[in-house]
């Protein structure tokens, strides 16, 4: 039997030049969005007392036409961020600025489109009446109107006598999803900000949405989106942002902060052990199969498998998903943040000798 034995060991070098090359390409676009030491303080009560900040000192670059996705749990200060940069509330301090120009600028606010995470509708209109409205509050009027609107709803893919002939009152989730997507975008925005639009969504209309946002990335748009959803975010965005209880925990591209292993996790059965131990590392065996790690090329040792009569029942890159990665960042961060109160206490309540004149008092 003519076995293979390990080659030259694939060091991933062209997969990491490849995301070193996005990386540069991101970094030579133009900063479409930028804030620096943003920081809100909401004020509550009769006396308008603060609360803890919202937002505290946040920093980020955005480039144009990248896809950026900010992630947090409820009350991370996701929505307070996107409203300071849609100029809806102002900042306490700091300083956020959209295509160069302040955030709430007037002229800026005809260039960008928005969909909130729940949308108000009026329900008594129909989809292409309500659409017909937004794009007056543009000036969009006449056959462009009618163009544009008719291009909107082959792009979000609703069909034009439901939108038509249909009050929105009797539409579904997913189809009012899709109004608001159209609503967003009648104005052909550079940039788009979208809160939470898979949120509520079955499968299908999930996907439906995740196409819509990936033909918007196809035409160059700059898209600014919070999601729960981290499966779809791992496959929409080029870059993250993660948030928690105000501040920035991590930011990079997807692939950089989930690593780029150059090994990968491999279940079988059967095979000859010894030249399985040539090929894998931290072989172990488990109701009749056997796991390990590979850090050769996997397509030659799916060759030599075939060749040893071994069954492959699972090969895979070994990378955390970008849920569990946020599950670390998130922890750990908390961690941190519990053990700095725990000292901060624990120097409060530590003894101090009370002084006279420079002298202590004897007890």
């Amino acid at each position: 039997m003519n076995v293979l034995s390990p080659g030259s060991r694939s060091t991933g070098s062209d997969a990491n030049n490849g995301t070193a090359a996005h990386a540069s390409s991101l970094a030579h676009r133009p900063t479409i969005i930028e804030t620096m030491d943003l920081r809100k303080v909401y004020r509550t009560g009769f006396w308008l007392k603060a609360a803890p900040p919202s937002l505290k000192q946040c920093s980020l670059e955005i480039y144009k036409g990248e896809t950026f996705g900010l992630l947090g749990p409820n009350g991370a200060g996701k929505t307070t961020l996107l409203k300071l940069l849609l100029g809806i509330i102002r900042p306490t301090a700091g300083v956020a600025k959209l295509m160069g120009e302040p955030a709430g600028n007037h002229d800026i606010k005809s260039r960008i489109g928005y969909l909130p995470e729940n949308p108000y509708f009026y329900d008594y209109l129909t989809g292409w009446e309500f659409l017909s409205y937004t794009a007056g509050l543009f000036g969009i009027q006449g056959h462009a109107k009618k163009r544009r609107i008719t291009e909107l709803l082959d792009l979000v893919q609703l069909d034009q006598r439901s939108a038509t002939k249909k009050q929105m009152r009797r539409y579904s989730k997913g189809m009012l999803q899709r109004v608001g997507m159209a609503q967003a975008l009648i104005n052909d925005p550079e940039i788009v900000f979208l809160d939470e639009p898979m949120s509520g969504l079955d499968p299908t209309g999930r996907y439906q949405v995740r196409e819509i946002i990936l033909s918007l990335k196809a035409q160059g748009k700059t898209l600014f989106f919070n999601s729960h959803v981290l499966s779809d975010v791992e496959k929409i965005c080029d870059r993250i942002a993660i948030l928690d209880q105000g501040e920035i925990v991590c930011i990079g591209e997807i692939k950089s902060l989930l690593g780029n292993p150059n090994h990968y996790t491999v279940k079988g059965h059967g095979g000859s052990l010894d030249i399985l131990d040539q090929w894998l590392r931290d072989i172990t065996f488990k109701d009749g199969y056997w796991q390990g790690i590979l850090y050769e090329n996997p397509f030659e040792f799916m060759a030599t498998a075939r060749l040893m009569n071994a069954h492959i029942a699972k090969l895979e890159v070994a990378k955390p998903t970008l849920e569990e990665f946020f599950m670390v960042c998130i922890q750990q961060r908390r961690q941190e943040a519990e053990r700095a109160a725990s000292e901060r206490i624990k120097k409060a309540r530590s003894p101090k000798k009370r002084r006279l004149l420079g002298k202590p008092l004897a007890h």
